[in-house]
């Protein structure tokens, strides 16, 4: 279970940059990634986020995609590859930032 656990955009958007590197590491294990995602911030919806997401993914170099799968993807994954890891990556996103529209007010 991830420690940033249903933060919201909102949130995500205006964590300080350590603190928004350290929860979006959760999501992939590797800091450049995360680095590039929180320097994108803000984004205007989650599937703005979820598409730089997926578009850093492809810019990782074998090297570190290789790290990524060895110290984060617990799931059973076959060839290694960045169609395996992206929607690992996405369910840990959507889980970080919680439902797109909120959750309700009690």
């Amino acid at each position: 279970m991830l420690m940033h656990h249903g933060i919201g955009l909102d949130r995500f958007n205006t964590l300080p940059r350590r603190r928004a590197i350290h929860a979006l590491y959760e999501c992939c294990c590797n800091v450049t990634w995360a680095q590039k995602i929180a320097d994108g911030r803000p984004y205007p919806g989650h599937s703005a986020l979820q598409t730089a997401a997926a578009a850093e993914l492809h810019a990782l170099s074998a090297i570190d995609l290789e790290r990524v799968f060895d110290s984060c993807a617990h799931q059973w994954v076959s060839p290694r590859t960045v169609e395996e890891l992206a929607p690992i990556v996405r369910a840990r996103l959507t889980d970080m930032l919680g439902p797109e529209e909120g959750y309700p007010d009690y």
